[in-house]
């Protein structure tokens, strides 16, 4: 069923959008923030370091969304 669902047409833009947008975000996380590698032991660590790289990777975004200047009319 998954299969069928995947190869649908809509199903079929979703997915090819998904390396624009999902794949990209870890793939900045691991080349420019430092997630590649952990020197932190322990889960609990280890999450704290993602939430805190990714949060600062969202403030980032929302950074460059609010000081866009708005094109011609």
């Amino acid at each position: 069923e998954a299969d069928n669902l995947r190869l649908t047409e809509i199903n079929k833009s979703i997915y090819a959008k998904r390396k624009e947008t999902i794949e990209r975000v870890f793939a900045d996380a691991k080349e420019k923030h430092g997630m590649r590698w952990t020197k932190l032991r322990g889960l609990k660590k280890v999450s704290m370091q993602a939430m805190l790289t990714f949060a600062a990777m969202n403030l980032k975004k929302l950074a460059n969304w609010t000081w866009k200047v708005p094109g011609p009319a």
